[in-house]
């Protein structure tokens, strides 16, 4: 089986990752200079197979509730690194111990969720879970929330808010030996953090923040962090029995009905389905199902309102070339058509898969499954047309009928803007 290669070199980079790597972030000219230059770190390189990538998968019921891996166990894939420390993946864990303090952080901004990790760490390490985070904060008591990992002596022990709320003593120690289980609920300007199972932190926010990254911390000591996942939360259904949300097209070829089930079932020609809101910023959540491996349909979304799918197309295709889930022949489930294929396609034919997509200005990820297959900046200029250049502009959501033998359905579709 063909394996997929990931490079991540340290550096100097003022743009944002591109779709294969994670990337330093260039420092500002206004930080602070240090007295010694860390030690260079070595370029490495990452190898995942189809079958690895596949076994990332989630179950299809946590899938299906929204569940995404942030992290796929091979890769760094989708997250950016901000400064010169050893940052690397052992055993499916992401791993760090030396080099100058600095936070691994997600491409992709988030506003609302749920964020379950595990977590190993020295008894002396200092480390922390950043949220809603710009990727260089400067105080977490203004612009971000900081969520301690440390020991018992340290002012904000695990757990705590750093400069914002000290939490309850947890039950044991840190030890190098034991991974320990975090869970943070993010829901507007309350945030609970539980250890272990038991919620140590309550807080709610006079102020708020707006959305943000989700970044990893090195300060001080070894931490390793795995099965790091995440589900988007308050997002709304655009489906209903008699699709009182969206604009049917009947002069166009093909069909849009719901079934007894309550799937959206889209037939035939070459037609469209359009939502009567427009969408910017969003979350997307949904579960498709295409007959035959060769068939394909989409979501576009920005797209211009009353206009025949002209806007962005996450592709919604399972065929591969030569049986080789990393060579997509039809761009893939997640990736974006004619701009950046899914590295991996994911989702399986004749059963529903489970498709997350995140928009947030220039940026756009997708996931399947729970494996994140996409990760594209839109650098064009500017342009009221997504076919031709970068639309920042609300556009409407469209469900593509393709062709003729277009067979496909839509167990749900929800979204939620991002603010």
């Amino acid at each position: 089986m063909s394996a997929l290669l990931l490079g991540v070199v340290p550096g100097c980079s003022g743009k944002p990752a591109p779709e294969s790597a994670a990337v330093p972030v260039e420092k500002s000219a206004e930080q602070p200079q240090v007295a010694k230059e860390p030690a260079p770190i070595a370029p490495q390189v990452y190898e995942a197979s189809a079958d690895e990538l596949l076994a990332a998968r989630l179950p299809a019921d946590q899938a299906s509730e929204g569940w995404i891996r942030l992290f796929d166990g091979h890769t760094l894939y989708g997250w950016e690194i901000t400064g010169a420390a050893n940052w690397r993946i052992e055993d499916g864990s992401i791993v760090v111990d030396e080099g100058a303090k600095c936070l691994l952080c997600t491409s992709m901004p988030w506003q609302d969720f749920e964020l379950e990790l595990e977590y190993q760490a020295d008894a002396d390490t200092n480390s922390g879970v950043f949220l809603r985070t710009p990727l260089e904060p400067e105080d977490p008591a203004l612009d971000c929330y900081e969520v301690n990992i440390a020991p018992a002596d340290n002012p904000y022990p695990t757990a705590g808010l750093v400069k914002r709320q000290k939490a309850d003593p947890v039950s044991e120690p840190e030890s190098a030996d034991a991974w320990r289980t975090m869970r943070m609920v993010l829901d507007g300007d309350h945030l609970t953090v539980a250890v272990d199972g038991k919620v140590v932190n309550d807080y709610t926010d006079k102020v708020g923040l707006e959305t943000g990254r989700i970044g990893l911390q090195h300060n001080g000591g070894r931490i390793a962090f795995r099965n790091i996942r995440l589900k988007p939360i308050g997002l709304n259904s655009l489906l209903s029995k008699d699709l009182d949300q969206w604009t049917k097209y009947p002069e166009m070829p093909g069909s849009f009905t719901v079934t007894d089930d309550g799937d959206l079932h889209v037939q035939g020609g070459r037609t469209q389905l359009e939502s009567k809101q427009s969408f910017g910023d969003f979350v997307l959540l949904a579960q498709y199902q295409l007959a035959k491996p060769e068939m394909n349909s989409g979501i576009f979304f920005r797209c211009i309102p009353g206009d025949e799918m002209m806007g962005y197309e996450c592709q919604l295709s399972n065929e591969v070339k030569d049986g080789n889930p990393l060579a997509p022949a039809d761009t893939g489930t997640g990736g974006i058509f004619k701009r950046q294929d899914a590295r991996v396609v994911a989702g399986d034919a004749d059963k529903f898969s489970t498709l997350v997509l995140v928009v947030h200005q220039q940026k756009i990820a997708a996931w399947v499954e729970g494996v994140q297959v996409s990760n594209w900046f839109d650098d064009r200029k500017a342009d009221e047309n997504p076919r031709r250049g970068l639309r920042l502009e609300p556009g409407t959501i469209m469900i593509q009928g393709h062709d003729p033998t277009t067979d496909a359905k839509l167990k749900q579709i929800a979204i939620r803007a991002i603010e």
